[in-house]
């Protein structure tokens, strides 16, 4: 028994070893790529890999991010991805794509994607849709917001589109979100309400609708939408890896959508994931 409990330890000791082994290359891997990124030419190659659906992903998701991604000769490749690919990530990484370089037309093809089996495709076209400006599709957004088999996260997503149609379809489809029962769709459909009308009623639907009812002009003429972007404070990692400094991309104007004037908002979204709804004023 002894020997044996040996062999057990000298033989776990010895996977751990290579465990750590595997870990330590994989670091040493990530950090290599970061002196070593992939060039223009190598993620273009990725983008069209016939064989690969994860190369054409990763290459979609480099150009996408570039300087140069807008370019009409990848543009065309997007909304080709869109409409043919059959891969829910590659489709969902192109609607990405589209979202960030494409035109306002470009929402009506996006648009038809809310309607995908996939949800990761769905969670992309509703995201993609807060960078595209084009009144036809607030009643595509509208129908898919209030449809209460629809994933929470993709419900997230529309409410927020949304608060950049100034409608009544809007107003329906957002203030009718204020009874759903995940806390995070009440909230970033009160988001979208607030910022349409500079009102407050919390999430008091019957009291929305009250106030709806009895004005005559029941959104702002100041409306300043900006799409939301990801934002984080920097670690401790983050300022050691100095060669690769992290540069969040700052809320913007969706395309086809007139410029504000003035001073932007800093936090057009501010309730979302805050977890309490705000006092009525």
């Amino acid at each position: 028994m002894p020997c044996r409990a040996a062999c057990v330890a000298g033989l776990s000791v010895s996977l751990l070893c290579l465990q750590g082994c595997d870990t330590a290359g994989s670091d040493w891997s990530n950090f290599t790529q970061t002196f070593n990124p992939p060039s223009p030419a190598e993620a273009a190659q990725w983008a069209v890999d016939p064989y690969d659906s994860e190369n054409q992903r990763r290459g979609t998701i480099l150009l996408a991010n570039a300087p140069f991604g807008g370019v009409p000769a990848y543009t065309k490749m997007y909304r080709v991805y869109v409409e043919e690919n059959s891969d829910p990530l590659v489709k969902a990484a192109a609607i990405e794509a589209l979202g960030r370089h494409g035109e306002p037309a470009d929402a009506e093809l996006v648009a038809k994607q809310l309607k995908d089996k996939s949800v990761q495709v769905r969670l992309a076209a509703a995201k993609a849709l807060q960078r595209l400006h084009y009144p036809s599709v607030s009643a595509v957004l509208c129908s898919r917001m209030i449809d209460e088999a629809e994933a929470s996260g993709v419900r997230i997503e529309l409410a927020i589109a949304l608060g950049q149609y100034p409608t009544d379809d809007s107003f329906q489809a957002l203030s009718a979100t204020l009874d759903a029962r995940e806390l995070a769709v009440n909230l970033a459909a009160l988001d979208s309400l607030q910022l349409l009308t500079d009102k407050d009623f919390g999430l008091d639907r019957p009291l929305w609708l009250s106030w709806y009812r009895s004005t005559k002009t029941p959104f702002r003429s100041d409306l300043q939408y900006l799409y939301p972007t990801y934002q984080r404070e920097l670690g401790f990692w983050d300022r050691i890896i100095f060669w690769a400094p992290i540069i969040f991309e700052k809320p913007g104007v969706p395309v086809g959508l007139t410029e504000p004037e003035g001073e932007t908002p800093k936090d057009p979204f501010g309730n979302i994931g805050s977890g309490k709804a705000p006092q009525a004023k």
